[in-house]
């Protein structure tokens, strides 16, 4: 249980705290308004009522009973949308694998945890060959995990599981709602597979995979056909075998369906394409960080691209004894910021997602990485909210600023894609989120705050930086309860050092930096076997420690006093 609740809060996404206000009718005047399918509205109002847009224009009409916000100096945009992630989604559960490679032992110990976990079914395939799977049935509900999320401008998001060969059917959430059928945009969207194994058992290497795949696929054409037949004339015809797993793939067959690769490098994605074209799939590549070599192929199939802005860092120490970094590798780190710029300008969809990044603000530095490298700005906005709405069949209600449409919008104070950029409203199915900056250090007056940030980290250019060394105890909150720790800081400057204690052992921090107003570092957590990167944003005032523990999973505060 223990581990259970630490890998909680090591899978976390909040870096901010918001809070909600509730009323019918909001109206923001006097702002610029980003529709995305038309033109921009240099001064204008958009009315929202009962969770959508009721008007928009330079001329709408504000209501009586309308809460009113003075958008001068504001911008409105339709709200963003991540197009791939876990959001919403526990933690899998992850059993220890033992005996190390060709150990013999671990990967069946591991595969028979799997099937134990896995629910009963009719299928006759493992549980990692189930595209039966529905993301949706492990959605939870609940608002504060997506805080970081709402804070950043994102209202929408696309859940899949990422275990398995066939990670499932994804669900298109809104991020909030007191339950998951409230939050629930779409579902299924499509059905999601990845190149991987099953540790143990077949298919334990990727060319079984393949093999794997295409005998799913050549067997359930046969069932459709087989029950086709017996529902035209089931006298004199044994019934047809039924199997879940196979019909699921039935309406992928079909084109009902899309399907989604997970494919980030070259050989992936044209496995992918290659599948795609060998049983006339609809299909979108997901990743897609070399999908640039592929532009000709995407463009005659028809397939879109969800691209990952978790972009490519170099993990080699840089000292005299790291070893160099291959010519490919450096190639395609230098390339990937380039990618979005080149499918623009060749007309091939896409849309953008994190990719697993650990902190939700790297979606927007790799963004402006990629207008860095020739990608209009227009295109990048219409890439994380259009363009996953057209992508994923829900732009007739949603991803852009239009009446009749789902009122998610996201309010900007100065350039989205500058590094000062303020959050100040977000409208998730109409309800209304305020994203709150962390409170000033004790002792600094109204007039003694630096401006803030939209990363969590306050600007130091109202002074140096806090003094945060020494020994915390920490408290972490998990929807399981709490758990308890210690932080120890060394701090020199404006950088830090140490280390965090739980019940996984210590972990040393990287990445320490010291602002005018807290801390923030990186570490990384092994639960299960994995590793797991998180990253920590808090908040020192007097002896008291506040903030969140950060990873691509999920969202937990945490809380600490500083030891005498």
């Amino acid at each position: 249980m223990k581990s259970k609740l630490v890998l909680y809060a090591f899978a976390a996404i909040g870096l901010l705290f918001g809070v909600s206000v509730s009323a019918q009718s909001y109206a923001i005047t006097n702002a610029k308004i980003v529709t995305v399918s038309g033109a921009t509205i240099e001064k204008g109002t958009v009315v929202v009522r009962d969770g959508l847009i009721e008007s928009v224009g330079p001329d709408a009409r504000v209501p009586a009973d309308a809460q009113v916000f003075d958008g001068t100096g504001l911008t409105v945009y339709p709200g963003f949308t991540d197009a791939f992630s876990n959001l919403g989604l526990a933690a899998p559960a992850r059993p220890t694998t033992g005996g190390g490679p060709g150990g013999g032992g671990g990967g069946q110990a591991a595969a028979a945890a799997a099937a134990a976990q896995a629910p009963s079914s009719n299928s006759n395939y493992p549980a990692g060959l189930r595209p039966e799977y529905s993301t949706i049935d492990d959605v939870r509900a609940g608002e504060s995990q997506f805080d970081a999320n709402r804070n950043a401008g994102f209202t929408t998001a696309l859940s899949v599981g990422r275990e398995r060969i066939f990670n499932g059917q994804s669900a298109l959430i809104d991020l909030a709602g007191d339950s998951v059928s409230e939050m629930t945009v779409k579902s299924p969207v499509a059905m999601h597979i990845s190149f991987s194994t099953i540790p143990g058992q077949y298919p334990g290497s990727l060319l079984g995979t393949f093999s794997a795949l295409r005998q799913m696929f050549n067997d359930a054409r046969r069932l459709d056909e087989l029950n086709k037949m017996y529902a035209a004339n089931p006298k004199g015809m044994k019934r047809p075998e039924a199997d879940k797993s196979l019909e699921a793939l039935i309406p992928v067959l079909n084109r009902q369906m899309t399907v989604v690769f997970n494919a980030n490098q070259e050989n992936e994605i044209a496995r992918a394409l290659d599948l795609a074209k060998e049983y006339n799939l609809k299909a979108i590549i997901a990743g897609g960080q070399e999908a640039d070599k592929f532009i000709n192929r995407l463009k005659s199939q028809d397939v879109a691209v969800l691209l990952s802005l978790n972009f490519p860092k170099r993990t080699a120490a840089a000292n005299p004894d790291a070893d160099p970094e291959s010519l490919e590798t450096l190639r395609f780190r230098a390339n990937v910021p380039k990618v979005a710029g080149k499918l623009a300008a060749a007309g091939v969809k896409f849309a953008f997602q994190s990719g697993g990044a650990t902190s939700v603000n790297d979606f927007f530095t790799s963004i402006n990485r990629s207008t860095e490298n020739g990608l209009s700005k227009d295109a990048a906005v219409r890439a994380m909210t259009l363009a996953p709405a057209e992508i994923f069949g829900v732009s007739d209600r949603m991803g852009s600023v239009e009446a009749g449409k789902i009122a998610n919008l996201t309010v900007v104070k100065g350039d989205l894609f500058a590094n000062q950029r303020t959050i100040t409203h977000v409208f998730v199915d109409g309800k209304l989120f305020e994203p709150k900056a962390p409170e000033p250090p004790a002792g600094r007056g109204p007039g003694g705050r630096g401006p803030q940030r939209t990363d969590g980290a306050a600007s130091e250019s109202n002074g140096g930086p806090a003094n945060v060394g020494g020994t915390y105890s920490i408290s972490i909150q998990t929807p399981d309860g709490g758990i308890t720790g210690s932080l120890n800081i060394v701090q020199t400057g404006s950088t830090l050092t140490g280390t965090m204690t739980t019940d996984l052992g210590s972990v040393p921090l990287r990445d320490g930096r010291v602002t005018a107003n807290g801390m923030s570092f990186a570490g990384t957590v092994s639960v299960g076997g994995q590793s797991i990167d998180f990253t920590v944003q808090a908040a020192v005032s007097g002896n008291q420690l506040s903030g969140s523990v950060t990873s691509a999973m999920g969202s937990m505060p945490m809380t600490g006093t500083k030891n005498p």
